[in-house]
């Protein structure tokens, strides 16, 4: 398991609906990182029990400068953590 494996907790208008509906957190996390890994990482870091884990990749967006060059910005992976019942992650 990498060390960095969680990047960052997404706060969103979507991630929030999710925290206070169906008591869910986003989080954006290693491209390499399996449902598994995060699972483990999220319980050890946050000191909670993890129901389910859903990822999804996000692709990179293109990008244009004012002068006629162009790229794309960085793909990356959110994960959909469910919390079991009773469990809360502090968003401090």
């Amino acid at each position: 398991m990498k060390s960095l494996l969680i990047k960052r907790l997404l706060v969103t208008e979507k991630g929030t609906r999710l925290k206070e509906g169906v008591n869910q957190y986003l989080f954006e996390v290693d491209r390499e990182a399996n449902k598994l890994d995060i699972r483990r990482a999220v319980e050890k870091q946050f000191q909670v029990k993890v129901a389910s884990v859903n990822t999804m990749n996000r692709p990179g967006k293109a990008k244009r400068l004012r002068t006629a060059s162009y790229g794309r910005t960085a793909a990356w992976k959110r994960a959909v953590v469910t919390l079991e019942p009773g469990q809360t992650i502090e968003m401090a």
